[in-house]
């Protein structure tokens, strides 16, 4: 098997605009499946900085993506805290090469509390695009051997799949739950919700209980 790092993920990712609409529809699917918001996997906001918004996943054991939309581009981040690139295994440096060729327009998600540990900006992953170029970017890195050195597959299959199909699957997994394929085609579609489609995730759930996420999302209304 061939390794896959961030330089196979920057041949993988859609446009902006379909990866944006995607990461929202992620979002919406587990905020039906899980009103409990600490223990969804992805997440999205509208309003993380001014004309910024973020899409997230956490899987709680301590891996997790940020995805910054805004302005200069969109910037990618992820982080496999097993990965022998972890600045947690490296004297907390960052792995050579990872973030050098960021460009400056990127400069503040370097320097984001939250994508950190104390002043250092942890990940294994990084990747961007600016606006107005025509392909998304990494660094020159020379990846450990093994299979998934920077954990970028494991981190970003569910959202490479352009089809529900991969959702559904960490879905029924995750929430120990079957689940509707019909339903999960129709949010991963960003059809309006309705209460009947709600219900059809998730029975115990009503619609006008998703008005915070759905606002905070972005997710269409009309």
């Amino acid at each position: 098997m061939c390794p896959v790092t961030a330089q196979d993920l920057v041949g993988a990712l859609p446009d902006a605009a379909t990866l944006r609409r995607r990461c929202r529809a992620l979002a919406m699917l587990d905020a039906i499946l899980s009103p409990d918001e600490e223990a969804r996997h992805y997440g999205y906001n509208v309003s993380w900085g001014p004309g910024e918004e973020i899409a997230e996943m956490r899987d709680g054991s301590g891996d997790e993506f940020h995805i910054v939309f805004g302005p200069a581009g969109v910037f990618v981040r992820g982080f496999d805290h097993e990965s022998v690139m972890s600045p947690a295994r490296n004297d907390e440096e960052l792995w050579p090469g990872l973030v050098d060729a960021v460009p400056a327009t990127f400069a503040a998600q370097l320097d984001e509390p939250a994508f950190g540990w104390g002043a250092q900006f942890y990940a294994t992953v990084c990747v961007w695009r600016e606006t107005g170029d025509d392909r998304w970017r990494t660094g020159a890195v020379d990846y450990p051997p093994g299979d998934d050195p920077d954990g970028a597959d494991r981190l970003f299959a569910v959202l490479l799949d352009d089809t529900p199909a991969s959702y559904r699957a960490f879905a029924e997994d995750y929430y120990e739950t079957a689940i509707d394929p019909g339903a999960v085609n129709d949010v991963f579609a960003l059809t309006p919700l309705t209460e009947a489609l709600v219900r059809r995730l998730n029975p115990e759930l009503a619609l006008g209980k998703l008005a915070a996420d759905i606002e905070a999302i972005g997710y269409p209304d009309v």
